[in-house]
């Protein structure tokens, strides 16, 4: 194996695959401005003599050394992060993405853009495949986010057609685990942190829009595939395919935690989707890849960790 660089490596994401990556035998480099990221996140990785972590935010260039391999999962990826500055939100998912594409071309590496279901926006066609342009209100309050992603993707193609960037783009649907922000404004860690504080658990509109929810552990998985997938640039839809309500998430979860903390309805907020599905053919096809985590398992590992958080 080789040297990897994570952006975004402090956040949920971005440390599972630093420590999947470290047991696959690469060195990894680790960059992150620590805006949402967490250092606590990382804090396991302290002794660790192939992990090296660098403070910088991807807006401003950098040079890191060679490289062989380049995830880019920086960007706030929860409403109340990425709408409270939006603009910062856009700079990076362009100027962010610029530069590690020209870090790319510079050392010939293989760079992979962690894109986001939210591209389809509130689908009009259900479940959501990757030929589906999406249906996105580029002036809605979540436009900072989803319009950034939906240039990053086209700033990645683009590299790719003219300077022969080597570019897998993945389309990440909702997922869950340990290490998520408490904090984070998403369904699965607000309906636990709720619950264990005895909380009424918030359901916004009437609970019946969908999700799916995918373990962290096998989003990670489909992630690693995709990179060292040979001549497959996506971009590719990575999430769990069994559709769920907002609704049947709190009650699941209550359950779970054997709470009887209530359930209480709040307006839905603007632009958000109704339905959210994925059709992962194109990853069961390309990758051989599907979640196999069941709710119950994951959940469980989610609470666990919550309980723990809460409790320090």
């Amino acid at each position: 194996m080789g040297r990897a660089l994570v952006t975004g490596a402090a956040g949920f994401l971005g440390s599972h695959l630093c420590d999947r990556l470290l047991k696959d035998g690469w060195d990894v480099v680790g960059i992150d401005n620590l805006y949402t990221g967490m250092s606590r996140n990382l804090a396991h990785l302290s002794n660790e003599k192939r992990f090296r972590f660098i403070r910088h935010d991807v807006t401003k260039p950098f040079n890191p050394g060679y490289i062989e391999r380049i995830y880019n999962l920086a960007c706030p990826a929860s409403p109340p992060h990425y709408q409270k500055d939006p603009l910062f939100t856009l700079d990076t998912n362009y100027l962010g993405v610029k530069n590690l594409l020209e870090l790319a071309a510079k050392h010939g590496a293989r760079m992979l853009q962690a894109s986001t279901s939210e591209v389809y926006g509130d689908p009009a066609v259900h479940p959501q495949k990757e030929t589906y342009w999406g249906n996105v209100n580029s002036f809605g309050i979540r436009s900072c986010y989803d319009e950034g992603k939906r240039v990053a993707e086209t700033l990645m193609l683009e590299y790719h057609r003219n300077r022969n960037v080597n570019i897998r783009v993945i389309r990440i649907f909702n997922t869950y685990g340990p290490r998520m922000d408490p904090n984070d404004g998403r369904v699965v860690s607000n309906f636990i942190v709720q619950a264990l504080r005895n909380e009424p658990l918030t359901v916004y509109g009437s609970g019946r829009q969908t999700r799916s929810i995918c373990y962290v552990d096998d989003l990670i998985e489909g992630m690693v595939r995709m990179m060292e997938n040979p001549g497959f640039i996506g971009p590719v839809n990575l999430g769990n395919p069994t559709e769920m309500t907002v609704l049947d998430i709190a009650k699941k979860i209550k359950r779970l935690l054997r709470s009887h903390a209530p359930i209480e309805c709040k307006p839905l907020p603007k632009d958000d989707p109704t339905k959210r599905k994925p059709d992962i053919s194109l990853a069961r096809e390309r990758l051989g890849w599907e979640p196999k985590i069941s709710p119950a398992v994951g959940l469980t590992s989610t609470i666990e960790y919550f309980r723990s958080i809460i409790d320090a």
